[in-house]
């Protein structure tokens, strides 16, 4: 499902237009975001938590050369499930 998918989706089954749910969807990002660049944390109970971890900088390789390279330390946007999407997820069928 792509972003497009999900605003159809909302729509349908919110009942309300496609223009509606996008904007929707889009205030919802544009939140989410907006707290993270604040460091807060944003949890939706049963459904995930969004948040914001420091990654240390590290030594890697390049794949092609080989080469030893630096790779800087820096903020990263992380996402843990909850317990209902979890549950949700466990009974996927996968191909």
């Amino acid at each position: 499902m792509n972003k497009g998918d999900l605003i159809d989706k909302i729509a349908k089954d919110a009942k309300i237009t496609k223009a509606a749910a996008g904007d929707a969807l889009n205030a919802f990002m544009g939140a989410v975001q907006e707290s993270l660049s604040k460091g807060q944390k944003v949890t939706l109970v049963g459904f995930g938590t969004f948040s914001v971890t420091r990654r240390k900088a590290r030594t890697g390789r390049n794949p092609q050369t080989g080469k030893e390279i630096k790779i800087e330390a820096k903020n990263v946007a992380k996402f843990k499930a909850g317990s209902d999407l979890s549950a949700h997820a466990a009974k996927a069928k996968i191909k």
